[in-house]
């Protein structure tokens, strides 16, 4: 038994994923075909994630349209399934919108909001008449060039931003500002106007950060522009409010207290580290105060999926909830949520390659992995990973840094020292829970030229098994939206 007093911070984990991590015979004869790393993918749990999001919306009877974020995820089966399953797809790159096409994905369930819209881009959305999201008045030049060559129109919405909250303008460094977006759409958009092929159908906000209040005031002002748009004629068919949608990743809120009050008493001389070289994760030690906060994602947070969009929803706009002002304007509601729709969807497994001791005596692990197959903006990923030893070694409990195979000082998987119940050996595995939602590929690279890692869609008949992403067709049979 371990005695550490390392602060854990335990993932939840779905039936399936135990199911796999119990039956170490199915990891290891992957890693055996496919490599280290590798990728495991699950399309039920996507399924079940889109069902939540439908039942609330169903709860306050407003239209609605869900558009995964293709961005978060780059495997083409989740397409497939958006498809299949009568959910969306938000797009963010030329080859991210071909995929869509390829898969059968009907034009009006993919949204564009690329954050750069070249010619190749536009041009291809205006040949299949795919909706794009406009951002600002170069891509409104290049657009209205290209349907002039083609003699076209197509509808557009416009991503607004400088929402004003708590006598504060919000920054964003995208959209149209809303105090000057009316009088755009009005003056460009009229039959005798600039942007005259332009069909206005809607309005689109996407907020950094993850404050239910600020999206209610964002969404509230979005439906008075709306409103005055529409004295012009201009009807406003949905407003999309894009994503950032909040997940819950851990079991206790507990656990991810004392985690983060450990952290701040490790900054102490006397006190052990709890992360490498005591790294603060964002937070900053001057003359021995902590300022700041760590730059993490909320890994726990009971304010999730769609208990986050019900509070939204559920706003009072005079005497009024935001839900009924959507209704009695017959204006859909539309998200574009990326992490919130893989929660559950995915886990990444490695085999150690060696054991070392650094010149300080922490106790290195390496995995035959790199650190860009498993990273994302936050400044490390703070859920205990799951270690599946091939034999059990009695009365060895160690703590360890997990590496990776870069050829660099800083080449760490985790920052966060982790406890394991025994001394790992060569061959042995490690699961990284609930990486599908942008770990697994976001900044992922092949320096060294290492190959990327194999992505895998698992599905369970009598037995478990695999199928590369891009070969995989569900088996069973899926019903139409909200149909399950």
């Amino acid at each position: 038994m371990s005695t550490s007093t390392l602060p854990k911070l335990t993932p939840i984990t779905q039936p399936w994923i135990k199911d796999i991590t119990g039956e170490l015979n199915l990891p290891n004869k992957w890693i055996e075909q496919y490599g280290s790393p590798i990728n495991l993918l699950n399309l039920e749990s996507f399924k079940l994630n889109f069902k939540r999001f439908d039942q609330v919306f169903n709860q306050y009877g407003v239209k609605n349209s869900v558009f995964f974020a293709r961005k978060a995820n780059k495997c083409k089966s989740f397409v497939w399934a958006s498809k299949e399953y009568g959910f969306g797809v938000d797009t963010a790159s030329l080859n991210e919108i071909k995929e869509c096409i390829e898969v059968g994905l009907d034009p009006e369930r993919i949204t564009v909001t690329a954050a750069v819209k070249n010619r190749a881009l536009l041009s291809y959305v205006v040949e299949h008449q795919i909706p794009v999201v406009l951002d600002n008045l170069d891509e409104c030049e290049l657009l209205n060039q290209i349907l002039g060559e083609t003699d076209k129109s197509l509808k557009v919405g416009f991503r607004i931003s400088g929402f004003s909250h708590n006598g504060e303008k919000l920054y964003s460094r995208f959209g149209f500002d809303i105090d000057q977006i009316v009088s755009f759409i009005s003056e460009n958009l009229s039959e005798s106007g600039k942007f005259k092929h332009f069909k206005y159908h809607g309005l689109h906000f996407h907020l950094n950060g993850y404050s239910t209040e600020q999206r209610a005031d964002a969404l509230s002002q979005t439906i008075d522009v709306a409103d005055i748009l529409k004295k012009s004629g201009f009807e406003t068919s949905f407003i999309d409010i894009g994503g950032g949608i909040l997940m819950n990743y851990l079991t206790s809120s507990e656990e991810w207290e004392t985690f983060h009050q450990a952290l701040r008493k490790s900054v102490k001389s006397e006190n052990p580290e709890i992360t490498f070289q005591k790294d603060l994760l964002g937070m900053v030690n001057v003359d021995g105060e902590l300022k700041g906060e760590p730059k993490v994602y909320p890994y726990f947070n009971g304010l999730n999926q769609e208990k986050f969009i019900g509070k939204i929803l559920g706003s009072d706009k005079g005497g009024m909830s935001l839900a009924d002002h959507l209704i009695v304007r017959d204006i859909e509601i539309r998200l574009e949520p990326g992490r919130s729709l893989l929660d559950q969807c995915g886990i990444t497994i490695a085999k150690v390659a060696f054991r070392k001791k650094d010149s300080h005596g922490r106790l290195l692990v390496g995995l035959e992995m790199n650190r860009t197959q498993m990273f994302s903006s936050s400044a490390d990923f703070l859920l205990d990973p799951i270690f599946l030893p091939q034999n059990t070694i009695e009365n060895s409990p160690c703590e360890v840094y997990f590496v990776g195979a870069y050829c660099l000082e800083q080449e760490l998987l985790l920052k966060r020292k982790i406890s394991l119940n025994q001394h790992p050996q060569v061959g042995d595995l490690v699961c990284f829970v609930n990486t599908a939602g942008y770990m697994m590929h976001f900044y992922e690279s092949e320096a060294h030229l290492f190959d990327l890692a194999k992505n895998l869609v698992v599905e369970k008949s009598d037995s478990w098994k695999v199928t590369l992403d891009g070969d995989f067709e569900l088996s069973k049979e899926v019903g139409e939206k909200g149909a399950f």
